[in-house]
Protein backbone atom coordinates (compact mmCIF):
# COMPACT_ATOMS: atom_id res chain seq x y z
CA UNK A 1 0.00 0.00 0.00
CA UNK A 2 1.08 3.22 -0.66
CA UNK A 3 0.56 6.26 1.55
CA UNK A 4 0.89 9.84 1.08
CA UNK A 5 -0.25 12.69 3.40
CA UNK A 6 -2.49 14.95 3.63
CA UNK A 7 -3.78 17.39 1.17
CA UNK A 8 -2.05 20.42 2.12
CA UNK A 9 1.07 18.99 2.38
CA UNK A 10 0.83 17.30 -0.97
CA UNK A 11 -0.28 20.60 -2.34
CA UNK A 12 2.34 22.36 -1.19
CA UNK A 13 5.49 19.68 -1.90
CA UNK A 14 3.60 20.04 -5.32
CA UNK A 15 4.09 23.56 -5.80
CA UNK A 16 7.88 23.15 -4.74
CA UNK A 17 8.18 20.41 -7.47
CA UNK A 18 6.68 22.22 -10.03
CA UNK A 19 9.27 25.30 -9.40
CA UNK A 20 12.28 22.77 -9.12
CA UNK A 21 11.18 21.31 -12.52
CA UNK A 22 10.81 24.59 -13.85
CA UNK A 23 14.59 25.86 -13.23
CA UNK A 24 15.72 22.25 -14.65
CA UNK A 25 15.44 23.26 -17.80
CA UNK A 26 18.56 25.00 -17.67
CA UNK A 27 20.33 22.74 -15.85
CA UNK A 28 23.51 21.98 -17.66
CA UNK A 29 23.30 17.69 -17.74
CA UNK A 30 26.30 16.22 -18.95
CA UNK A 31 26.48 15.33 -22.18
CA UNK A 32 28.89 12.61 -23.56
CA UNK A 33 29.33 14.47 -26.55
CA UNK A 34 30.91 17.28 -25.15
CA UNK A 35 32.82 16.41 -22.96
CA UNK A 36 35.76 19.18 -22.70
CA UNK A 37 37.18 21.01 -20.49
CA UNK A 38 35.41 24.15 -21.61
CA UNK A 39 32.36 22.45 -20.35
CA UNK A 40 33.74 21.38 -17.04
CA UNK A 41 34.87 24.89 -16.36
CA UNK A 42 31.30 26.56 -17.50
CA UNK A 43 29.98 23.97 -15.30
CA UNK A 44 28.34 20.68 -16.06
CA UNK A 45 25.86 18.66 -13.35
CA UNK A 46 27.24 14.71 -13.29
CA UNK A 47 24.89 12.45 -11.71
CA UNK A 48 26.66 9.62 -9.96
CA UNK A 49 25.31 6.06 -8.41
CA UNK A 50 27.72 6.10 -5.34
CA UNK A 51 29.58 2.97 -4.53
CA UNK A 52 28.79 0.90 -1.36
CA UNK A 53 31.75 1.76 1.66
CA UNK A 54 32.33 5.20 -0.72
CA UNK A 55 32.27 8.56 1.52
CA UNK A 56 30.59 11.46 -0.20
CA UNK A 57 34.18 12.98 -0.69
CA UNK A 58 35.33 10.10 -2.16
CA UNK A 59 32.99 10.49 -5.05
CA UNK A 60 33.85 14.52 -5.08
CA UNK A 61 37.62 13.73 -5.00
CA UNK A 62 37.65 10.94 -7.53
CA UNK A 63 35.52 12.70 -10.13
CA UNK A 64 37.93 15.68 -9.71
CA UNK A 65 41.08 13.81 -10.01
CA UNK A 66 39.71 11.77 -13.39
CA UNK A 67 39.05 15.47 -14.98
CA UNK A 68 42.27 17.18 -13.79
CA UNK A 69 44.23 14.10 -15.06
CA UNK A 70 42.48 13.45 -18.28
CA UNK A 71 41.94 17.32 -19.12
CA UNK A 72 45.83 18.33 -17.72
CA UNK A 73 43.98 20.94 -15.22
CA UNK A 74 45.36 21.82 -12.25
CA UNK A 75 42.39 23.81 -10.77
CA UNK A 76 38.56 22.67 -10.76
CA UNK A 77 35.91 23.30 -8.78
CA UNK A 78 33.71 19.83 -8.03
CA UNK A 79 31.27 19.55 -5.66
CA UNK A 80 28.05 17.63 -4.86
CA UNK A 81 24.45 18.51 -3.51
CA UNK A 82 23.89 16.42 -0.93
CA UNK A 83 25.73 13.74 1.28
CA UNK A 84 25.17 9.83 1.41
CA UNK A 85 26.65 7.99 4.11
CA UNK A 86 29.37 5.13 3.40
CA UNK A 87 26.86 2.56 3.97
CA UNK A 88 24.38 3.80 1.47
CA UNK A 89 24.06 3.78 -2.41
CA UNK A 90 22.69 5.76 -4.87
CA UNK A 91 22.50 9.06 -6.40
CA UNK A 92 24.26 11.91 -5.89
CA UNK A 93 24.66 15.44 -7.79
CA UNK A 94 27.93 16.48 -8.20
CA UNK A 95 28.17 19.87 -10.19
CA UNK A 96 31.86 21.42 -11.47
CA UNK A 97 33.14 24.97 -12.37
CA UNK A 98 30.48 27.44 -12.46
CA UNK A 99 27.72 24.75 -11.60
CA UNK A 100 28.89 24.22 -8.57
CA UNK A 101 26.68 28.06 -7.19
CA UNK A 102 23.43 25.87 -7.85
CA UNK A 103 24.09 23.52 -5.43
CA UNK A 104 21.89 24.84 -3.36
CA UNK A 105 18.84 24.61 -5.49
CA UNK A 106 19.20 20.67 -5.74
CA UNK A 107 20.69 20.44 -1.80
CA UNK A 108 17.04 21.92 -1.02
CA UNK A 109 14.75 19.39 -3.44
CA UNK A 110 12.98 16.69 -1.74
CA UNK A 111 14.40 12.69 -1.92
CA UNK A 112 13.32 9.31 -2.29
CA UNK A 113 15.37 6.10 -1.16
CA UNK A 114 14.74 2.88 -0.42
CA UNK A 115 15.09 1.51 3.24
CA UNK A 116 15.42 -1.82 4.05
CA UNK A 117 14.66 -2.26 7.79
CA UNK A 118 15.81 -4.39 10.50
CA UNK A 119 12.73 -5.02 13.06
CA UNK A 120 14.09 -6.65 16.52
CA UNK A 121 17.26 -4.95 17.78
CA UNK A 122 18.90 -1.69 17.58
CA UNK A 123 22.18 -0.10 17.48
CA UNK A 124 23.85 3.52 18.74
CA UNK A 125 23.91 4.38 15.38
CA UNK A 126 20.68 3.46 14.11
CA UNK A 127 22.28 1.18 11.20
CA UNK A 128 25.29 -1.32 11.36
CA UNK A 129 27.82 1.27 11.64
CA UNK A 130 27.54 0.11 15.20
CA UNK A 131 27.53 -3.36 17.10
CA UNK A 132 23.94 -4.18 18.23
CA UNK A 133 22.58 -2.93 21.87
CA UNK A 134 19.76 -4.32 22.50
CA UNK A 135 17.41 -6.72 21.13
CA UNK A 136 13.23 -6.58 20.65
CA UNK A 137 10.32 -9.23 19.69
CA UNK A 138 9.01 -9.01 16.63
CA UNK A 139 6.45 -11.28 16.40
CA UNK A 140 3.49 -9.35 16.72
CA UNK A 141 4.61 -7.00 13.88
CA UNK A 142 2.26 -7.58 10.73
CA UNK A 143 2.95 -6.17 7.05
CA UNK A 144 -0.68 -4.54 8.24
CA UNK A 145 0.23 -3.28 11.67
CA UNK A 146 3.75 -1.85 9.76
CA UNK A 147 1.25 0.21 7.25
CA UNK A 148 -0.81 1.22 10.19
CA UNK A 149 2.18 2.60 11.46
CA UNK A 150 3.21 4.35 8.44
CA UNK A 151 0.33 6.23 8.02
CA UNK A 152 1.45 8.44 11.37
CA UNK A 153 4.58 9.70 9.90
CA UNK A 154 2.97 11.38 6.89
CA UNK A 155 2.90 15.14 6.60
CA UNK A 156 5.05 17.40 8.53
CA UNK A 157 6.87 15.96 11.90
CA UNK A 158 9.59 16.53 14.44
CA UNK A 159 12.53 14.20 14.34
CA UNK A 160 15.56 14.27 16.62
CA UNK A 161 18.73 13.29 14.27
CA UNK A 162 21.13 10.78 15.40
CA UNK A 163 23.81 11.58 17.51
CA UNK A 164 26.04 9.93 14.63
CA UNK A 165 25.83 12.31 12.22
CA UNK A 166 27.23 15.21 10.73
CA UNK A 167 24.55 18.31 12.80
CA UNK A 168 26.09 20.91 14.76
CA UNK A 169 26.38 20.31 18.40
CA UNK A 170 28.23 23.22 20.29
CA UNK A 171 30.32 23.90 16.96
CA UNK A 172 31.52 20.19 16.38
CA UNK A 173 29.65 17.59 14.50
CA UNK A 174 27.88 15.25 16.34
CA UNK A 175 29.43 12.24 15.75
CA UNK A 176 32.71 13.50 17.68
CA UNK A 177 30.69 12.67 20.68
CA UNK A 178 28.92 10.09 19.85
CA UNK A 179 32.12 8.04 19.22
CA UNK A 180 33.86 9.20 22.45
CA UNK A 181 30.61 8.31 24.25
CA UNK A 182 29.71 11.51 25.14
CA UNK A 183 25.39 11.07 26.23
CA UNK A 184 24.39 15.27 24.05
CA UNK A 185 21.01 15.47 23.26
CA UNK A 186 20.03 16.85 19.75
CA UNK A 187 17.08 18.82 19.51
CA UNK A 188 14.44 17.41 17.38
CA UNK A 189 14.35 19.18 13.63
CA UNK A 190 11.11 19.75 11.62
CA UNK A 191 11.10 17.70 8.04
CA UNK A 192 7.83 16.21 5.82
CA UNK A 193 7.36 12.56 4.78
CA UNK A 194 5.21 12.55 1.54
CA UNK A 195 5.40 9.29 0.47
CA UNK A 196 5.74 6.08 2.58
CA UNK A 197 5.29 2.60 0.71
CA UNK A 198 6.02 -0.81 2.06
CA UNK A 199 8.17 -2.50 -0.70
CA UNK A 200 8.30 -5.98 0.54
CA UNK A 201 7.88 -7.74 4.11
CA UNK A 202 9.69 -10.79 5.34
CA UNK A 203 9.82 -10.76 9.20
CA UNK A 204 12.50 -9.36 10.71
CA UNK A 205 13.00 -7.19 7.72
CA UNK A 206 10.66 -4.77 6.03
CA UNK A 207 12.22 -2.20 2.81
CA UNK A 208 10.46 0.41 2.50
CA UNK A 209 10.11 3.12 -0.36
CA UNK A 210 10.38 6.87 1.41
CA UNK A 211 10.08 10.58 -0.45
CA UNK A 212 10.96 13.24 2.18
CA UNK A 213 12.42 16.57 3.01
CA UNK A 214 16.09 17.83 3.18
CA UNK A 215 17.20 16.78 6.50
CA UNK A 216 15.29 13.71 7.09
CA UNK A 217 17.35 10.84 8.44
CA UNK A 218 16.27 7.58 7.26
CA UNK A 219 18.28 5.62 10.31
CA UNK A 220 16.48 7.80 12.51
CA UNK A 221 12.66 6.93 10.89
CA UNK A 222 14.17 2.97 11.21
CA UNK A 223 14.79 3.96 15.01
CA UNK A 224 10.83 5.51 15.32
CA UNK A 225 9.39 2.85 13.07
CA UNK A 226 10.80 0.28 15.48
CA UNK A 227 9.20 2.11 18.54
CA UNK A 228 5.66 2.92 16.88
CA UNK A 229 5.70 -0.90 16.41
CA UNK A 230 6.46 -1.62 19.82
CA UNK A 231 10.05 -2.94 18.79
CA UNK A 232 13.05 -1.64 18.15
CA UNK A 233 14.25 -1.53 14.76
CA UNK A 234 17.69 -0.21 12.76
CA UNK A 235 18.92 0.66 9.08
CA UNK A 236 20.36 -2.57 7.40
CA UNK A 237 20.51 -0.93 3.65
CA UNK A 238 20.10 2.33 2.18
CA UNK A 239 19.65 3.53 -1.52
CA UNK A 240 18.87 6.97 -2.72
CA UNK A 241 16.87 6.83 -5.65
CA UNK A 242 16.27 10.17 -6.84
CA UNK A 243 16.36 13.91 -6.11
CA UNK A 244 13.55 16.12 -6.99
CA UNK A 245 13.11 14.78 -10.66
CA UNK A 246 16.45 13.59 -11.51
CA UNK A 247 16.61 9.42 -10.92
CA UNK A 248 19.08 7.34 -9.90
CA UNK A 249 18.40 5.38 -13.38
CA UNK A 250 20.48 8.06 -15.53
CA UNK A 251 22.83 7.91 -12.90
CA UNK A 252 26.28 6.21 -13.80
CA UNK A 253 29.54 4.55 -11.94
CA UNK A 254 32.38 6.85 -11.88
CA UNK A 255 33.93 4.12 -13.06
CA UNK A 256 31.95 4.68 -16.44
CA UNK A 257 32.67 8.04 -16.35
CA UNK A 258 36.37 7.63 -16.39
CA UNK A 259 35.41 5.64 -19.43
CA UNK A 260 33.67 7.96 -21.42
CA UNK A 261 36.21 11.13 -20.29
CA UNK A 262 39.04 8.66 -21.98
CA UNK A 263 37.04 7.74 -24.70
CA UNK A 264 36.17 11.51 -25.74
CA UNK A 265 39.69 12.36 -25.61
CA UNK A 266 41.21 9.65 -27.99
Amino acid sequence: MRHCGSYGVYLAISILEKDFRKSMQSIPLLNPTELTLEKFLDGQVILFDKPLWWTSFDLVRKCRNIISNKMKVKKLKVGHAGTLDPLATGLMIVCTGKATKRISEWMEADKEYVATIEFGRTTPSFDLETETDATFPVEHITRESLEVALGSFLGETKQVPPLFSAKNLQGKRAYTFARKGVDVELSAQPVVISELEVVKFDLPVAVIRMRCSKGAYVRAFARDLGIANQSGACLVGLRRTAIGDFSVEKAMSPELFEKMLALSIN
